[in-house]
């Protein structure tokens, strides 16, 4: 009997256990194809090394740490686009503009800058024509008006004094050596003796010591060439005479304005002296050589100026009409501010959703530059809407999401910082241009290594340093147009940046607006130069994991966003020779 219980407990056990195993495998399934599927969707990645991407977790192949869940991807956009935080809009002061096309009237004309020259062609200069002293300067000052026929100078010549004794013997003998006597009165006239100076002293018999020297044409002394007292030789200046009824307007215009310039072309110029008056000239002279240094052309265009109203060294800027290619089409024009360059690409970021802040870059082909507009010759359409300003500020976040960008003509998953910088091209510029930037870099060393040792007063100070640092930059030492635009655009940021961080004491807020300098400076320093080599280094856990890039001029990591807190933290992305 003990044994049959025992066979009707094993019995039971089995079914309970078959009910277990098998009563609810269909559940068992369906929750496994769940988890299945969520591991399948689920990448894993390193919080210090966010360009590590893997499908299952592990650890990180570069530091060891453990892998954690990656952020899944924005829900409704496209690839390369990107959406920024509300926060972050304000903070880099983001706007916007709707691209139209070019108008027939304001937009479409040439802006050149250029200033006032003297026109060399009524230039004179004054020279004595005999060796002496001046006794006597009529001259008082520069600017000083003078006519024709008026006494200039007086001047004691020994060389004349012997000459004019000639003179007294051979008018002697004239009537016996006539031949002699004509050479030596020639010899007189030579020296810019007049008939009657001469008839004078052979009636008067007198040898005479003193000679004048008359202006020979009528201006505005533009320079005094030697002082009374001065022993001059012969042919030496004495006053340099320029004729300012008409004066030369001397422009610059870069390779790509050349095209639209001609000799004989009308322009309007106007000057900050009479900003309500248009002043009509004409283009008299294209230099047929190109600056190499500047790329640019001088174009020259002369100025009726009987009125006195232009002045040498006056700055102008020039209106030329454009000329419409045969074809019928309609140029869009964008602000230059809307344009980033790294001297093999053009870009603009799009916002592609009007009520959102979504965007995506977009590479596009550039035409003339309008005064402060450029022409966009394909990449846009009429009615779209692009970056005007904080257009950097969209940049890095379109890198750190891994997005195509500035730095990143392909996109990746995720930004790797050591090549976050392939893209820039370094441009020649003279060594004093970068000496200038390199003060701009000194000042942000100061902020640095104020904000690692978690010091929130000397960024103020050093900030304001930074700002006139920026001031003194001469950015008309950058060689080109794009450049030019290029250092404008970066030095429009650095300003913001820097004031930004000299309004305040609050550490936080310091740091926020660091990274927006430090991300602006290198682009500089990658494009320009400084002389100098330094490091970029990158920490992946600033702006909550978005990551963050800073300049140092050693390879330790010293981290300025967590100072004390986490002073190591980061790497080195790329170096900077």
């Amino acid at each position: 009997m003990k044994k049959y219980i025992i066979y009707i407990a094993i019995l039971v056990g089995g079914l309970l256990l078959g009910y277990v195993f098998f009563g609810t495998s269909n559940e068992g399934n369906s929750s496994t194809v769940e988890i299945s599927e969520s591991t399948e969707s689920q990448m894993w990645t390193c919080s210090m090394h966010p360009q590590i991407m893997q499908p299952e977790p592990a650890d990180c192949p570069i530091c060891g740490m453990d892998l954690i869940p990656a952020e899944s991807g924005a829900e409704g956009l496209a690839a390369n686009e990107i959406k920024m935080t509300e926060n972050a809009m304000a903070l880099a002061n983001i706007q916007t503009t709707i691209v139209g096309n070019t108008s027939d009237s304001e937009e479409n004309s040439l802006l050149l800058s250029g200033k006032i020259m003297p026109n060399e062609e009524g230039n004179a200069v004054q020279a004595s024509y005999f060796e002496g002293r001046i006794e006597k300067l009529n001259i008082n000052f520069t600017g000083e008006e003078v006519r024709k026929g008026q006494l200039l100078a007086t001047i004691y010549a020994p060389a004349l004094v012997a000459a004019q004794q000639e003179l007294l013997t051979a008018a002697s003998m004239k009537e016996s050596q006539p031949a002699l006597y004509k050479a030596v009165r020639n010899k007189l006239k030579l020296w810019k003796l007049s008939e009657s100076q001469i008839d004078k002293i052979e009636a008067s018999g007198k040898v005479q010591e003193n000679f004048p020297i008359y202006a020979t044409v009528s201006g505005t002394v533009s320079e005094k060439m030697a002082e009374e007292g001065d022993y001059v030789k012969q042919g030496q200046p004495i006053v340099k005479v320029s004729n300012l009824s008409t004066v030369w307007a001397m422009f610059d215009a870069y390779e790509n304005q050349i095209s639209q310039l001609k000799e004989g072309q009308k322009i309007t110029v106007i000057t900050n002296a009479y900003p309500s008056k248009e002043f009509e000239a004409t283009i008299s002279f294209i230099d047929p050589s190109l600056n190499t240094q500047s790329r640019t052309v001088s174009v020259r265009a002369i100025l009726n100026n009987k009125e006195g109203l232009f002045k040498p060294g006056m700055f102008v800027t020039s209106k030329v009409q454009m000329s419409r290619s045969n074809e019928k089409q309609s140029n869009i024009s964008i602000p230059a501010s809307a344009v980033l360059w790294t001297g093999k690409r053009s870009l603009v970021y799009v916002k592609t959703n009007p009520s959102e802040p979504i965007f995506e870059m977009r590479e596009v082909g550039l035409g003339a530059k309008q005064g402060d507009m450029y022409i966009i010759l394909d990449g846009l359409k009429n009615g779209e809407e692009v970056v005007t300003n904080g257009t950097f500020t969209v940049d890095a976040a379109a890198q750190l999401q891994g997005k195509k960008s500035m730095m990143n003509s392909s996109g990746q998953e995720k930004i790797d910082p050591k090549n976050h910088l392939a893209e820039i091209e370094r441009q020649e510029v003279p060594l004093k241009f970068q000496n200038q930037l390199k003060m701009v870099f000194d000042n942000y060393m100061v902020i640095e290594k104020a904000l690692v040792n978690d010091n929130s007063e000397t960024p103020k100070t050093a900030a304001n340093e930074l700002l006139k640092s920026i001031k003194n930059v001469d950015m008309t030492l950058v060689n080109d147009e794009p450049g030019h635009s290029h250092w404008m655009l970066l030095e429009k940021e650095l300003r913001r940046s820097a004031s930004a961080i000299s309004k305040t004491s609050d550490i936080k807020e310091q740091r926020d607006h660091f990274s927006s300098l430090s991300a602006h400076l290198i682009n500089a320093i990658k494009t320009f130069g400084i002389n100098k080599k330094v490091y970029v280094d990158y920490c992946p856990m600033v702006n909550e994991d978005s990551g963050a890039f800073w300049l140092s001029t050693e390879k330790e990591i010293l981290n300025p966003y967590y100072g004390a807190s986490m002073l190591r933290c980061g790497e080195i992305s790329d170096e900077i020779e």
